[in-house]
């Protein structure tokens, strides 16, 4: 299996690209950091050697990058069964004081950069009939919440933009999942003064993708919500 997985050095991201490569998927990451994400590429290389492991620091809302990234993805794979559109940022803000270009940078890398590398990605999965796709949502697509601003709007669209692939996808094989993880450790929580099991762990979002690549072909899991088991924060 061959799986695509943006913003894959730190966070979710890292710990889905890990479990990824233990089940013995070939991977083509991105992140923005190329120190963080060479030293990534180096430990999954030593950790699993019979994979195949490619990795370019992109931005995904740079449209030059993204295409440089689905170039090399083109030049060393001819099938494609995974997509994970994880890469996003969070900004935090009220709708009408947040600074000018809140909205504009936010949806930029939350929405337009998912949208644009599925779009790239999709005559793979169009000539197979069959692959999965997962947009990382979280829980501010489903309700807004104080402070939350541009990004809750932006991952609505996300939710949206994945609710509209489904709709377009489901009869072409190919299964289509927003997955909605609460608060989750990850470098957007350093520092903070909270007990560990107040949080989700990166490896809990990881574990509930691949089940959803264990079911038979019949069954997709449209919606995957995670909470952490004391409530959102």
């Amino acid at each position: 299996m061959n799986a695509v997985v943006t913003g894959a050095s730190k966070g979710i991201g890292k710990a889905i690209s890990e479990l990824f490569a233990s089940k013995g998927v070939n991977l083509a990451i991105c992140a923005r950091n190329k120190a963080d994400l060479d030293q990534f590429h180096q430990t999954l290389s030593t950790s699993y050697p019979d994979i195949e492991i490619l990795s370019m620091a992109v931005d995904v809302s740079d449209r030059s990058n993204l295409d440089q990234f689905v170039q090399m993805i083109n030049s060393h794979w001819t099938h494609l069964d995974i997509l994970v559109n994880n890469a996003g940022i969070y900004l935090p803000g009220e709708v009408h004081q947040e600074a000018e270009g809140t909205l504009e940078t936010l949806m930029e890398v939350n929405v337009y950069g998912p949208y644009h590398l599925t779009r790239a990605l999709m005559p793979y999965f169009l000539k197979q009939q069959n692959g999965y796709i997962f947009n990382m949502c979280s829980v501010a697509s489903l309700f807004a919440y104080p402070n939350g601003g541009s990004y809750s709007i932006t991952k609505f669209a996300l939710n949206g933009f994945t609710k509209a692939l489904r709709a377009e996808l489901l009869d072409k094989g190919i299964k289509v999942s927003a997955v909605f993880p609460g608060a989750t450790w990850s470098n957007s929580w350093k520092g903070v003064d909270l007990p560990p099991e107040r949080l989700m762990e990166a490896e809990d979002v990881a574990k509930a993708i691949w089940l959803q690549l264990e079911l038979s072909p019949s069954a997709v899991m449209e919606d995957i919500i995670l909470r952490p088991q004391l409530g959102d924060l």
